[in-house]
């Protein structure tokens, strides 16, 4: 069979599910590239891949069988089984990425009303690592909540003994203990590990200085969701906590799903002035308007160790 894949969203990020597609059918004989629409009717088969539904779609007509696939299509979409049971991957499609991508679990323990995780992957459960890329210098490990898997410290075994930079994309600030810390700190770290402060109702002050206590802060950035439930004292908030600890903030507009509710102005601009990258030691807010950003007193840190 000749088999044509289609990234929607473009090739910013590896995408898992096309790789995986391309390993298992190049494993039984198949030809896989890039569908390419100079080449017309010629495939006997094309995968189409949208994550992110605000994604433009591919609407050419290939004059063969298409099969969609991924959230932006369907957020119950699958991999047909035996693909799904497949540990092979074809880190040719993005030669442009020297990493490996990794998954030691899926789904998650919590049901937040923002996320679509539980809906499309139910409960934490581990699954099977996937092969690693030989050209890789590290692991991208996008698990949703790493240490709500069972088998995290397997997990962590194995990060350890491929004896590469590891970047966790998914650690819950609220079940870590000082064990979880402990081995964080053993790990060979890419970037900061990533935490998130999303819900305002719940303050994690008491629980973010409890972390403080083992592992550096200038290692923890935390993502602060703004736009979706939460006002603009609640915003500065989290963001002047993170800093008072020393722990880099993150602001992320919110995005639906079905991509009606766009990022305010106020959001967008709350994101570029956080997200900048110097850390500011101490800032206090005094005014903020949409039109004429933030107005504030700021003393910049100067240590490079602080940056990613």
């Amino acid at each position: 069979m000749r088999i044509g894949l289609t990234d929607v969203d473009g090739h910013h990020f590896p995408n898992f599910a096309l790789m995986k597609l391309a390993a298992w059918h190049k494993s039984k004989g198949d030809s896989v590239g890039w569908a390419d629409a100079l080449f017309g009717s010629g495939y006997d088969r094309v995968y189409k891949s949208k994550i992110f539904t605000f994604s433009p779609d591919d609407n050419t007509p290939w004059g063969c069988e298409v099969i969609k696939g991924g959230t932006g299509y369907d957020i119950k979409s699958r991999l047909a089984p035996e693909i799904e049971a497949s540990t092979l991957m074809d880190y040719t499609l993005y030669p442009q990425y020297a990493y490996s991508i990794q998954f030691f679990s899926r789904g998650c323990i919590r049901k937040c009303p923002f996320c679509l995780v539980h809906d499309k992957e139910g409960g934490i459960h581990p699954v099977e690592p996937v092969q690693l890329n030989p050209a890789g210098q590290h692991i991208e490990v996008l698990d949703n909540n790493f240490f709500a898997n069972p088998e995290w410290r397997s997990a962590i075994d194995y990060l350890l003994k491929a004896g590469q930079k590891v970047n966790l994309h998914g650690v819950d600030v609220r079940i870590m203990d000082e064990e979880q810390a402990y081995w964080l700190n053993r790990l060979r770290l890419y970037k900061s590990i990533h935490i998130a402060w999303d819900l305002p109702q719940i303050d994690l002050t008491q629980k973010l200085m409890e972390v403080t206590r083992y592992i550096k802060p200038w290692k923890i950035m935390c993502y602060i969701l703004v736009g979706f439930n939460s006002t603009m004292e609640q915003d500065i908030y989290r963001i002047e906590r993170c800093r008072e600890l020393g722990i880099k903030p993150y602001v992320m507009p919110y995005r639906d799903f079905e991509n009606k509710t766009r990022p305010s102005q106020y959001a967008k601009d709350l994101a570029q002035y956080v997200n900048k990258p110097m850390l500011f030691k101490s800032c206090s807010f005094k005014e903020f308007s949409p039109r004429e950003g933030f107005r504030c007193e700021a003393y910049f840190h100067t240590d490079n160790t602080i940056t990613n």
